[in-house]
């Protein structure tokens, strides 16, 4: 699969999303004073992957940006700011060669020096298709990534280049003006080749079996997507050490809302996410907040084998048009979720002449219509030659997914003839089943690395394997692509590209988009300084403290 580059101006929408900030991070540095420095904080899915190249999803990410760290570090304001390195890129006039002085005070949480061969060696491991990583295609943007990843080219010959022990080169083969925004994320942090080369196999499946760079350490972590507990430890290495106030983090899956409530009355955890009447009920406490994603959750029908039901575009309407939307977040959620109206969230783009957002300019509409998904399950029943129609809905099995499980589980039932079962089950056994192939159709979704509509449209290309159910459509495929070739560096063009190919993907429904994600949490006020981002890694705690 060659994964199209995704260019052209962004138009503003370099600045990622700021969902919440709790606190000051430019003052925050060791005001702790003599308060225990402990943040208990429960979270409502086991972690995937703890391997910086094989992490896919947004508890891995967070994990790694607190434990790891790259060139760049988003700030409060979600603006890439100098980490790993010790000033921004000097980057060369035509945009593809980024000059990039590394600090030679960071080092890795055994005492070695971070140094520019653990960037090439981390870069050129993500891309080496053996590693089989996903989000390889992310190196799409530099200098011979796409031959490396369809395996005609060694990753040796990938662009970055260690000059000395600390200065970089990295060249691009086209201009890519949010390439900041990726040095900051975790896909594009460094490794230690020794490390990794001694563990083989068994690289990063505990806390043991790796070093850190980070502001804190994983500790007491013993497996991925089975581990319900493990810990942030401060890392005393860390270069800036003198701005982490909490000695440790605390981490426990807890997936009822009913549970984690009783744990934050207790004063057991210091932030729970809640969902549906606990959410509504304490959406007035002082210490509730809702939390904004660059996140669509949606649905994809299995449309791999030609004699699939999904591949009728009728029985897709029909199942869309069945959703009310609207009383999905209102009185399910209630945790601050709103309903989609097209496949992208707010805040993921916007028109560079008029400065509105992607969703505002679109066309497309998503609406509950029940007689038109009737007339068009009728119309699905006719062309497939059937009565009825029986499938399953894969689910993860937190609060919020399954609520919402069974909300579209009742919407669909009320189609005569239409039998649907939900199945539950764990984030990663979810992940996996959705990769495989195993599902008819499944709750997933997608939230935005960086702030582009490419972040989204590129998903449903023929053949990339995001596009778990392979949706198929030629025009969809051509307008993407030109997108991010032709009209790379005509922004408006390239909107419109953008445009066009959100309006075919909704018009079809080659996937079902059904809200945009929010997170309802409980916060104990004194906990602050936290950071989070709509796109990207979504929760930063270098800047968070415990106060009185």
């Amino acid at each position: 699969m060659k994964k199209g580059k995704l260019l052209g101006v962004m138009a503003g929408s370099t600045l990622l999303l700021t969902a919440c900030t709790t606190g000051n991070t430019a003052d925050s540095g060791n005001e702790g004073g003599g308060n225990e420095q402990v943040f208990n904080l429960s979270v409502v899915q086991e972690m995937p992957s703890a391997d910086l190249s094989l992490a896919t999803d947004t508890i891995s990410f967070t994990a790694l940006n607190n434990v790891y760290e790259g060139i760049y570090r988003l700030d409060e304001n979600s603006e890439p700011q100098p980490a790993g390195a010790a000033e921004m890129a000097e980057v060369s006039e035509d945009g593809l060669t980024y000059n990039i002085k590394l600090r030679e005070d960071a080092k890795w949480s055994n005492g070695d020096p971070v140094t520019a061969d653990d960037y090439v060696y981390g870069w050129q491991r993500t891309v080496d298709p053996e590693t089989a990583a996903e989000y390889a295609y992310l190196y799409g943007y530099v200098e011979n990534g796409n031959d490396i990843i369809e395996g005609d080219k060694d990753p040796s010959e990938l662009g970055i280049t260690a000059v000395n022990d600390y200065e970089l080169e990295v060249k691009l083969d086209t201009p890519t003006p949010f390439f900041d925004n990726l040095l900051a994320f975790p896909s594009f942090f460094p490794q230690p080749e020794e490390v990794v080369e001694e563990k083989g196999d068994a690289y990063a499946e505990t806390s043991d079996d790796s070093i850190y760079n980070g502001p804190f350490a994983l500790t007491e972590f013993d497996g991925a997507g089975s581990d319900t507990e493990w810990s942030y430890t401060a890392n005393e290495e860390y270069w800036d050490n003198e701005n982490v106030d909490l000695d440790e983090i605390n981490v426990s899956v807890v997936k009822e809302s009913s549970t984690g409530l009783n744990l934050f009355q207790d004063g057991q955890t210091d932030d729970v996410v809640l969902t549906g009447e606990l959410a509504q009920q304490n959406a007035n406490d002082p210490e509730y907040q809702s939390v904004k994603e660059a996140r669509t959750a949606y649905i994809e029908l299995n449309q791999r084998e030609e004699d699939s039901p999904f591949n009728n575009k009728d029985l897709r309407l029909a199942l869309s048009y069945a959703l009310d939307r609207d009383s999905l977040v209102e009185q399910v959620l209630g945790d601050g979720s709103e309903a989609s109206t097209n496949l992208l969230p707010k805040e993921t783009g916007k028109d560079p002449e008029t400065d509105e957002d992607f969703t505002e300019v679109s066309d497309s509409t998503l609406t509950y219509d029940p007689e038109k998904a009737q007339e068009h399950w009728e119309k699905a029943k006719e062309d497939l030659d059937i009565d009825t129609l029986e499938f399953d809905l894969l689910a993860e099995d937190t609060d919020a997914s399954k609520k919402a499980a069974e909300y579209i589980q009742g919407a669909w039932k009320d189609l005569e003839g239409l039998d649907v079962t939900t199945s539950t089950v764990p984030f990663s056994v979810r992940l996996d089943r959705s990769e495989s192939g195993e599902f008819d159709a499944v709750v997933g979704g997608w939230a935005a690395d960086y702030a582009d509509p490419s972040s989204f449209t590129d998903l449903f290309q023929t053949g990339n394997s995001y596009n778990r159910g392979q949706w198929s459509n030629e025009e969809y495929d051509q307008l993407v692509e030109e997108a991010s070739t032709t009209h790379a560096n005509e922004p408006e063009e390239r909107f419109q590209d953008l445009l066009d190919a959100e309006s075919i993907i909704n018009e079809e429904m080659g996937v079902i988009p059904v809200y945009q994600k929010a997170e309802g949490h409980l916060i104990s006020d004194n906990v602050k300084g936290i950071v989070t981002h709509g796109a990207g890694a979504k929760y930063d705690y270098k800047w968070a403290s415990i106060e009185e």
